[in-house]
């Protein structure tokens, strides 16, 4: 059998077929045969570099985390703000709205109460995202615009809790539940001296959950939202 000199390319290629895959027909839907089938490969090929679906998905995910943290540096270089404040208000935002940073979360939702998920989500967020939030905030204790007294704290306060805690699928909250504990981190942020959750970005984070069905129903809240829900 010939070696493959490209290994690197081969593993990306059944990443990115079997994503596509996971996002179409869902993880649990998706057999090991489908992925098979469209990458051309035999078993033997594929279970060179995986040994499950399951660790397919795993990389998937942990290519899905490098690029949200790759993003985040990049949006701290190229956006430009009169405040820190303002600046990270505004990357706040663009994070909401990438949709390739997005483009697998109804895949990753399938898995949102494995413990893994949940663990690898907690250390993404307080490792990772949280040093570059908290450098932000440095910035703004600089510039007059925040006044929180620990910064490095505050960042990963708001990390785990936006991540996590406001998550509904994880608690199984519904959209009345969801809006009300975003009010509350607002308010929070607040009171620590970071008022970086504005109405705009708690709006943005309610339909990004309601677009992928993280919510659990609540027939007293009918069916679709109007504009008047997110305020």
């Amino acid at each position: 059998m010939a070696r493959n000199k490209h290994p690197e390319q081969t593993v990306q290629h059944i990443l990115s077929v079997a994503a596509q895959l996971f996002t179409d027909k869902g993880f649990e839907k998706t057999s090991i045969q489908d992925i098979l089938d469209a990458l051309g490969m035999s078993k033997g090929a594929i279970y060179h570099h995986f040994k499950s679906k399951d660790e397919i998905l795993n990389a998937v995910m942990e290519q899905q985390f490098d690029y949200s943290a790759r993003m985040l540096d990049q949006l701290v270089i190229e956006t430009h703000a009169a405040t820190a404040r303002e600046k990270l208000v505004h990357i706040l935002e663009q994070v909401l709205s990438d949709s390739q940073a997005h483009s697998l979360d109804r895949v990753l939702q399938t898995q949102i109460k494995n413990p893994l998920f949940i663990v690898r989500g907690i250390q993404q967020a307080v490792q990772l995202d949280a040093p570059v939030i908290a450098d932000i905030l440095k910035e703004g204790i600089a510039d007059g615009s925040i006044s929180t007294a620990d910064p490095e704290a505050t960042a990963e306060v708001f990390m785990m809790l936006v991540n996590i805690w406001i998550n509904p699928a994880i608690f199984g909250r519904t959209f009345a539940d969801t809006k009300q504990r975003l009010h509350f981190l607002q308010t929070l942020m607040r009171s620590l001296g970071a008022d970086i959750v504005n109405n705009e970005l708690i709006k943005r984070i309610l339909a990004h959950h309601e677009e992928i069905g993280a919510f659990v129903h609540d027939e007293n809240e009918g069916g679709s939202k109007n504009e008047e829900a997110y305020d």
